[in-house]
């Protein structure tokens, strides 16, 4: 009988290809996938800890799975990723859910195969935590669902260590593929039909410690493969962002005139307790080299309100910032308070209404932007690489160079094309068009 598996991800686009990876090892060992738990002979959730709501959620629907799994004693539970990891979690896992099977963190998510055949073979409980990073392993092949865009890996973990983040705490400090990895990597996929590759890291600026590599070097020789495809990057850091990216970005077409830029605060003040180590100045700097370059280049970045410390001020500078930036979209979010991170021991802890007061008024400046945006589409055509097929609006999507969604209808299966589409209609984010 066909073993099937499910697996359940939280978090950042990280994470979704790690689950790739993850689904990868369970295909191997001659599972097929699901969306059914009642289904599943085997259930894996790859968690979440940068958010606090990330990791209820992941808590409450690890708990609902008790009753099932008392019915069906055979189905294999697995926990995964960055709670595994954080400090004292794995713990508290074993003792809030002791029918978890198996459990493994960021640092060593490459044995997944092996502690499965471990359970499988009849250990009662498998728990796998590593304390330090080790050496990147090459060859494990993911099983990709994001087609037409492909994820790849440059670098692995953080060096820069921000005072509200415990991404460097859970997943270990920054180690860089080999260049001629990646590489080999990017030729596969374009071989096998990708159009729209994206080189990720926590930091991609930084790449190349140890390999004699920049990340400029690297950008270039990604963008040279022979084939029709886009290159995309993230997540870039405003302290390590230089202008040598800039002109291989003007070397290559295929490098999207996007960049994500995260600047967080408006304000040097919080910059400097949030330990980011650049100023607004150097920010707004670094904006206006890329669009001496590229006049028409898009930004998008996250933001934190309420950071302790954080004063009406302070919060109105990364208003006046967001206005001069004219950002493409943001993230926005809410400071939340993490154990293990040094701003949660930090004074100045602010009230819960004055957090939410800021950030409506933040997702509100951001919004209306970015229906200024959308509106200056209105009767212009674009090439967009069609992504999927939205059954509920019976349309077509594929994003345009800048990530700006747009929809269309199509007699014809267009996922993976690349579509001219004129304009007709902007709703907010979206955009509906025609196909020329």
């Amino acid at each position: 009988m066909e073993k099937k598996y499910k697996i359940v991800t939280y978090g950042c686009q990280m994470n979704v290809h790690e689950s790739e990876k993850m689904a990868g090892a369970l295909r191997r060992l001659g599972y097929e996938e699901t969306t059914d738990d009642e289904e599943a002979d085997l259930i894996l959730f790859n968690t979440c800890c940068i958010r606090e709501n990330a990791e209820n959620h992941a808590f409450g629907n690890i708990g609902a799975l008790k009753k099932l799994k008392k019915r069906k004693p055979s189905l294999i539970i697995a926990v995964g990723g960055c709670m595994t990891q954080e400090k004292g979690k794995t713990e508290l896992l074993k003792k809030k859910f002791p029918f978890i099977d198996v459990m493994f963190g960021t640092l060593n998510l490459e044995e997944l195969e092996t502690l499965i055949k471990r359970k499988l073979d009849g250990q009662k409980r498998v728990i796998s935590v590593r304390e330090k990073e080790g050496e990147i392993v090459e060859g494990a092949e993911p099983f990709r669902t994001s087609y037409p865009n492909a994820w790849v890996n440059i670098t692995y973990g953080c060096d820069n260590f921000c005072s509200y983040c415990i991404v460097p705490y859970v997943r270990g400090r920054e180690r860089s593929r080999r260049p001629e990895h990646i590489i080999a990597e990017v030729e596969r996929l374009v071989k096998e039909g990708y159009k729209e590759i994206t080189l990720l890291g926590q930091n991609v600026n930084s790449y190349g410690r140890g390999v004699d590599s920049s990340f400029a070097e690297l950008l270039d020789k990604v963008a040279s493969v022979e084939g029709n495809f886009r290159v995309r990057f993230m997540t870039s850091h405003p302290k390590d962002f230089t202008e040598d990216v800039v002109k291989v970005m003007q070397k290559h077409k295929k490098i999207m005139r996007l960049i994500h830029l995260p600047v967080q605060s408006g304000s040097n003040a919080v910059l400097a307790a949030m330990n980011r180590r650049y100023t607004r100045e150097k920010y707004l700097a670094e904006i206006e080299m890329l669009r001496r370059y590229f006049p028409e280049a898009e930004v998008t970045t996250d933001i934190i309100v309420g950071f302790p410390g954080e004063t009406e001020e302070d919060y109105l500078l990364t208003e006046d910032l967001v206005k001069r930036v004219d950002f493409a979209s943001a993230f926005t979010f809410v400071y939340s308070k993490r154990e293990g991170t040094k701003a949660a021991t930090m004074e100045g802890q602010l009230p819960e209404e004055v957090q939410k007061d800021r950030i409506m008024r933040l997702v509100e400046l951001v919004n209306s932007l970015t229906r200024k945006k959308s509106e200056k589409y209105l009767g212009k055509t674009v090439e967009i690489l069609c992504e999927d097929y939205d059954e509920k609006k019976g349309l077509y999507l594929g994003r345009d160079e800048f990530g700006r969604m747009g929809y269309f209808k199509s007699d014809e299966n267009e996922i993976g094309n690349f579509i001219n589409l004129k304009i007709t209609k902007a709703n907010g984010i979206s955009l509906f068009g025609e196909k020329v």
